[in-house]
């Protein structure tokens, strides 16, 4: 099986993270889906057009938990991830091809304010103009990393002391 790695950077959510519990070996595991949009502009001069690009990404433990509870419509993200083949067979027996995009790291890129303000607005709360928010800068890292990348670089450092 190939593995290959996603990176969708400078990404804004669709909607709210959809969060729930499925059963897994170890009992119930959060599971949340959100999609993330990203812009990318093609050409050049007068013919430059913008193209969005959204992706449909699963998390899982607690990094969904923290996702459904810090993110909202509108939070901006940088996403690590891989892409998987997801292949099966309908009620028909066709073929059915698909892919599925798993979430390894996740960058909230929104400040707490901007994030605090964006979950007022969205709960019916006191509106804030879209423009009072900050945006994030590219170098902007308010990182949450899933625990298999904390845990690796945890070893490498200690390897390294």
């Amino acid at each position: 099986m190939a593995f290959v790695r996603v990176e969708q950077r400078n990404a804004h959510l669709a909607g709210s993270v959809k969060l729930e519990f499925v059963n897994g070996r170890e009992g119930k595991i959060a599971k949340a889906t959100l999609t993330a949009i990203s812009n990318a502009r093609r050409g050049s001069g007068e013919g430059r057009e913008e193209e969005a690009t959204a992706i449909l990404w699963t998390l899982w433990g607690k990094q969904a938990e923290n996702a459904a509870e810090y993110l909202g419509k509108g939070s901006h993200v940088n996403i690590v991830g891989r892409l998987r083949n997801n292949n099966y067979q309908d009620n028909e027996g066709s073929e059915v091809y698909a892919l599925n995009f798993s979430c390894e790291e996740i960058d909230y890129l929104d400040s707490r304010a901007a994030s605090e303000a964006r979950r007022a607005k969205q709960e019916g709360g006191e509106a804030v103009p879209a423009e009072d928010l900050p945006m994030p800068s590219n170098g902007a890292k308010s990182a949450t990393r899933s625990r298999k990348a904390r845990s690796e670089a945890d070893s490498h450092q200690a390897a390294n002391a």
